[in-house]
């Protein structure tokens, strides 16, 4: 007799693991804990909540505005995986998403000019 799989009690929807994890998230990034925010992010985007998706490419975004540096990973990376995550929440039909991805590139565009001017002006 073949076994038969166990009926989702959620339906598809995220999990409610998912919605804790997200909960968590925002009470670290509300601490100004940015690692910690995207650890917790992660957990709950992995598990299908758009919202966490969201979050999560802010966050990593705003990592990658401080260099990487409490991160080690470098900016470049964190900017990939944050459009990433914020790509997948716009394809969940979050459009917030795109507005978020334009407005890092642009902090980006505008913290290599500032660093270009330094660089010249010393």
């Amino acid at each position: 007799m073949p076994a038969r799989s166990w009926p989702s009690a959620h339906h598809g929807g995220p999990t409610p693991h998912a919605r804790i994890a997200f909960a968590v998230g925002k009470r670290y990034e509300q601490e100004g804990d940015l690692e910690g925010a995207a650890r917790w992010f992660r957990q709950a985007a992995e598990e299908d909540l758009a919202d966490a998706a969201l979050r999560l490419g802010d966050v990593l975004g705003r990592l990658a505005d401080q260099g990487g540096r409490d991160s080690g990973r470098s900016k470049d990376r964190l900017m990939a995986e944050a459009t990433r995550w914020l790509s997948e929440a716009h394809g969940k039909e979050h459009p917030d998403a795109v507005e978020l991805i334009t407005d890092m590139l642009n902090r980006q565009q505008r913290l290599a000019a500032q660093r270009a001017v330094e660089t010249a002006a010393g």
